[in-house]
């Protein structure tokens, strides 16, 4: 069985953004929003795409699968099937005291969000925040990328 398990952070000092180089373009969108299961299409650099089913467990342990698509065929969908707004971002990777962080610095009717990510083995592995840390947000569910598409439509967003 595939699980993700993910915790999410605010950065505090976002002088760290100046030094990311060599981010990836990310383009996302979601065929499904229920507030039990995610299906999202993702398209990196326009060069590959992938299908993700997602189910929480717990705000931390999601069951994820994830396949790779034809990037045609995931740009159809993203323009003629998915929930709009799409997330654009761009995701930066930092090593930092032995594990892989992800930021992912939001684009488009997103701007301004910034987010940084480690996936972790276990739900309670131990891990050293980096001094750019901030705040936890994980369990706060208006920083899911799927929340924030179906908040921005509520509120009257197009």
């Amino acid at each position: 069985m595939a699980f993700e398990i993910e915790r999410k952070f605010l950065i505090k000092d976002k002088n760290i953004l100046k030094g990311l180089q060599n981010g990836e373009h990310l383009i996302q969108g979601y065929l499904s929003l229920t507030s039990e299961n995610i299906v999202r299409l993702r398209v990196k650099q326009n060069l590959t795409a992938f299908i993700t089913i997602k189910r929480s467990v717990t705000p931390v342990r999601k069951y994820e699968y994830e396949y790779e698509i034809p990037v045609e065929e995931a740009l159809s969908m993203l323009k003629n099937i998915c929930v709009k707004p799409l997330i654009e971002k761009k995701r930066y990777l930092i090593n930092s005291h032995g594990f892989k962080w992800e930021i992912d610095v939001f684009e488009g009717v997103f701007a301004g969000i910034v987010i940084a990510e480690i996936e972790l083995p276990e739900e309670h592995t131990p891990f050293e925040k980096p001094s750019w840390i901030g705040d936890e947000v994980t369990y706060d569910p208006a920083y899911r990328n799927a929340e924030m598409v179906r908040r921005f439509r509520n509120s009257g967003g197009s």
